[in-house]
């Protein structure tokens, strides 16, 4: 409704004095210009890579080779359970990684008894590592799609590595020990080892490996390349050709591309475009900066961050991206020491950290919705009727 609402009560002004009304041909351009940006072509080119690694299985030949290295104790197990998870989580998005992994350690909790506290442990690690995996990459989330698109230079993959990277390596592992001193796993637990796939590289895995790594690499390199590509979205095209024009990806893939996101994307672009045309952003930022002045750039990035944490434990990681990103990044802009990317770094990063219910996020409800044996996660998780009727 966001595109049909502007044109039609004409909320859209012009980017230039004196700020006057567009009409409705001209806020159509304009709206719908918003709605396609390289940000959708990032997602886009992310969504191909993904789909190339799963369809010749790459992405499950590293994560049973990673699995099996991890041997029969249950420390290392859970641990290398959830590193593969927030890995694949990176490369795949955060939606894909349960799912993937999932199917992987399946024959293993068979072979666990019902309620196994080992079972409940490596599940719910799975989830928690996938959500902070969907923070270590600007493609493992839509939120980061999104504060990719706000933020104003665009950081490069590189610089985002060197942010998220030891914030995730930390967190994973306080959770880690978390869960470890929760359910107490290693008790009484015998634990099938996970075999490696045997079968060498073939050279279309070869040939999938090599145009991934180089388009990470470009991205990587992006703002060195600028005047070359002019975007790391213009980069994105390149897998989407070749994938799909060598005929390894086929229209099928593209129809199963999980549109809903890339159309919330889409829609959240233009809704940031709305609100900050119409000047309602203008007025939020204002009534909230008389309650914050004289606090530091911290203490907003804290006060921000907590805000954020609460909102998307109830709703959507990504909706709570759009609505309250925009805002943040308005008022570290309008600051005396500017820092709206610090801020909107933290909120995305917080996006990602809120897991607290069974609902909150793609990697927690996937583990009822999306697994392929839903009645295997119940029965270990609730051994009994009468507990889950209970619970």
């Amino acid at each position: 409704m966001i595109p049909f609402l502007c044109v039609v009560l004409r909320v859209v002004r012009a980017d230039e004095k004196p700020y006057d009304r567009l009409e409705s041909k001209a806020a159509t351009k304009y709206i719908f210009a918003a709605m396609w940006t390289p940000v959708i072509m990032l997602l886009l080119g992310g969504f191909t890579l993904a789909a190339a690694l799963s369809k010749c299985k790459i992405d499950k030949r590293l994560a049973t080779f990673v699995l099996s290295k991890a041997g029969t104790g249950p420390r290392t197990v859970l641990l290398a359970n959830m590193a593969v998870a927030a890995f694949a989580s990176m490369l795949i998005s955060n939606v894909a990684a349960p799912v993937l992994c999932f199917s992987i350690i399946e024959p293993m909790l068979r072979t666990l008894p019902p309620g196994s506290n080992m079972s409940k442990a490596v599940i719910m690690g799975i989830a928690l590592a996938s959500n902070i995996g969907g923070m270590l990459s600007p493609i493992a989330s839509p939120q980061n799609v999104v504060a990719m698109g706000i933020m104003k230079p665009e950081p490069t993959w590189l610089q985002w590595f060197w942010i998220v990277l030891p914030v995730g390596i930390t967190s994973i592992l306080l959770i880690w020990i978390l869960l470890f001193v929760t359910f107490q796993p290693g008790k009484g637990t015998t634990i099938a080892a996970i075999r490696p796939v045997r079968e060498k590289f073939t050279g279309l895995q070869w040939f999938v490996s090599f145009v991934t790594l180089v388009t990470i690499g470009l991205w990587c390199a992006s703002s060195q390349l600028e005047s070359v590509f002019g975007d790391m979205g213009v980069v994105a095209i390149i897998p989407i050709v070749i994938f799909f024009g060598s005929g390894i990806l086929t229209k099928e893939d593209f129809n199963n591309f999980p549109w809903t996101i890339i159309i919330l994307a889409a829609g959240g672009l233009s809704l940031g475009k709305a609100v900050n045309s119409s000047g309602l952003l203008h007025t939020v930022t204002e009534l909230i900066s008389k309650r914050v002045e004289g606090m530091s750039v911290y203490g907003l990035l804290v006060v921000f961050s907590l805000l954020i944490l609460v909102i998307a434990t109830f709703i959507s990681h990504t909706v709570a991206a759009l609505i309250i990103l925009p805002l943040i990044y308005n008022l570290g802009r309008d600051r005396e020491e500017p820092y709206p990317n610090l801020l909107v770094m933290g909120g995305v990063l917080m996006c990602s950290a809120a897991m607290g219910l069974p609902t909150s996020g793609f990697p927690n409800m996937s583990e009822f919705s999306l697994f392929p044996s839903f009645s295997l996660v119940k029965k270990l998780l609730f051994p009994s009727a009468k507990e889950l009727q209970e619970s």
